[in-house]
């Protein structure tokens, strides 16, 4: 199982969006994808090594380095398919690369 992290800043509406997203298209492409939703002042270090991708709303300096890669998948939100694939193939990038299964 990947496991994905989507956050925004009242971990409610956005991240729940982005979360339902991710699954549904992830599963369209044959991956087995877990996405918690996250309030970003609720992410730390530690919490967050326990994925395998991060999907942030925007660029947000957490406060720590991370290695776990991050995708700005803010675009999902507009749903506007022509806006949300380049989210979804950099999410299905990172899963091929990094050998996620």
């Amino acid at each position: 199982m990947i496991k994905m992290l989507a956050a925004c800043g009242a971990g409610v509406n956005s991240s729940h969006q982005i979360k339902k997203a991710l699954e549904e298209e992830m599963k369209n492409r044959g991956y087995n994808v877990k996405c918690d939703a996250i309030m970003i002042k609720d992410i730390t270090k530690e919490k967050l090594s326990q994925y395998d991708i991060f999907a942030r709303i925007s660029k947000t300096d957490l406060g720590f380095e991370t290695d776990v890669p991050s995708v700005d998948a803010g675009a999902i939100l507009y749903r506007i398919p022509s806006m949300a694939k380049p989210v979804y193939d950099e999410v299905e990038r990172i899963i091929k690369e990094k050998n996620l299964k």
